[in-house]
């Protein structure tokens, strides 16, 4: 009578359960690859259009997007750069290569993202041939990690239509609050600059005295999340300022002018 119990069999059929998970497992992962990057592209439109009040849950969001012309700008000058497509562009690979990044000092850098590539994508709206909104992609260290998110700002360059964060590890309940759509809703209207250029918009610790003259420039706090708050508010202060998006709002607003 055959004894199938020896350690030699017992280790065949492991060995072979494991190889068999395995290729099923690399082929799942090869076959769903396609289906992860479509969804993980429709998940950043939607995110993009709904920074803008644009999303529509009526309509398909790839329709939607069509209505986004998504540029590579030039961080340094602020000038659009069409020697890189967008579709070439990777945020992650360009702020990883010292030759298409730069290392931040610790003064400068109050995002707390270490490095800053040269080019970044925006997304820019328009209505009739008119801007209606430009989209433009930050991230910044909170309490846990990095958060990235969208800015859509009015074609006046001061005044936010909505942030939508799309990627976060903040704690819930807490920081993870920043993706409530009820916190989310107070960033419209909301302005940034002060007349001399300053830039003046923040996350405060508490609520906003609406008879403040600053109130247009504050948003509430978010309650027991004070890192997370002055998280946001760092990633703001960096992106709108000379070392993000500075450069190129300048460019825009000489555009419009030398335009009227």
């Amino acid at each position: 009578m055959n004894n199938n119990d020896t350690i030699r069999k017992t280790l065949l059929v492991a060995v072979s359960l494991c190889l068999v998970c395995s290729a099923l497992i690399s082929f799942s992962a090869v076959e769903l690859r396609d289906l992860q990057e479509a969804n993980k592209t429709l998940d950043k439109q939607s995110k993009i259009l709904s920074a803008a009040g644009l999303l529509q849950d009526s309509t398909d969001v790839t329709e939607q997007f069509k209505s986004i012309d998504a540029r590579v700008v030039d961080l340094e000058t602020g000038l659009f750069d069409t020697s890189i497509k967008v579709e070439d562009y990777d945020e992650g690979a360009f702020s990883r290569n010292p030759s298409t990044s730069i290392e931040l000092t610790s003064e400068k850098d109050i995002a707390l993202i270490k490095r800053r590539e040269n080019f970044q994508t925006v997304y820019l709206h328009y209505e009739q041939d008119q801007l209606n909104a430009i989209i433009l992609p930050v991230r910044g260290y909170g309490l846990w990690g990095t958060m990235k998110g969208y800015l859509a700002l009015e074609p006046d360059l001061q005044t936010i239509i909505g942030l939508e964060f799309f990627e976060h590890i903040e704690t819930p309940g807490l920081g993870g609050e920043i993706v409530n759509p009820r916190w989310k809703a107070i960033w419209k209207g909301k302005e940034i600059f002060s007349e001399n250029g300053e830039i003046l918009i923040s996350v405060i610790k508490g609520s906003v005295d609406k008879s403040s003259e600053n109130a247009k420039y504050q948003v509430d706090g978010l309650s027991g999340a004070t890192i997370t708050s002055n998280g946001v508010t760092n990633l703001l202060s960096f992106w709108l300022g000379d070392m993000g998006y500075g450069p190129l709002i300048t460019q825009l607003k000489d555009k419009e002018l030398k335009d009227v």
